[in-house]
């Protein structure tokens, strides 16, 4: 005898297919894509509200210091780490080539919010516009210019978000994603409730006064 081939049904892919997903290098790097990249997009939005560089303006016979956070000196590494954290979730709406599209922008915006912010470190002329509104004078330029650490820590954080979008486009494809349809046990219609047994009459009528088909037909 020759034994006949079982065909796979949809549910049975499908559980395949989460099994793939519990594998230990599938949760290792689903969890580590969702901790770099929340991490990253926190600490680049704290760090773009933090001071990036300072100065001080001739007023005078003296001068006035002055202070110009990340937001000041660019808005971008801030606005990438949004559309990132946007990307980190819909990565589990999508599937297949779209999953890739997602994770690509994830990356993307990682390295555009740390190349932004490492340009922005030597940045002066958020403190130069900041000197000219405070003297009046619009060839005035900062003085004593000096630049804080957050720049790079935003940098660094801006990497983070470009690791998870990595890790997102390398293991994404074994991620479960929030569409997935799961199989009913049992045969169970769409609505949730099992079809009524006919040797039981007390579910015909209970069926019948919910506006239900006691047969299960349609």
């Amino acid at each position: 005898m020759t034994a006949v081939p079982v065909p796979h049904s949809s549910g049975q892919a499908e559980r395949t297919a989460g099994a793939a997903a519990a594998a230990p290098g599938g949760r290792r790097s689903l969890a580590a894509a969702l901790f770099l990249g929340a991490v990253g997009a926190a600490v680049v939005l704290l760090a773009s509200g933090q001071t990036w560089a300072e100065g001080t303006a001739a007023v005078g016979a003296g001068s006035v210091p002055l202070q110009a956070d990340g937001r000041d000196v660019t808005g971008l590494p801030a606005a990438l780490a949004v559309v990132g954290l946007a990307a980190l979730v819909a990565v589990f709406a999508v599937r297949r080539a779209g999953r890739v599209i997602v994770s690509a922008l994830l990356a993307l915006s990682g390295a555009g919010a740390a190349a932004s912010a490492f340009l922005g470190a030597s940045d002066s002329a958020a403190l130069d516009e900041k000197a000219r509104q405070t003297t009046g004078d619009t060839a005035a330029v900062i003085d004593g210019l000096t630049h804080t650490a957050w720049p790079y820590v935003t940098a660094v954080a801006g990497l983070l978000i470009l690791a998870a979008g990595l890790l997102a486009m390398r293991y994404g494809s074994s991620w479960p994603a929030m569409s997935a349809r799961y199989e009913r046990e049992g045969g169970a219609p769409r609505g949730g409730r099992p079809a009524a047994d006919p040797d039981r009459p007390e579910e015909l009528w209970k069926a019948l006064d919910r506006g239900e088909d006691p047969t299960g037909e349609r």
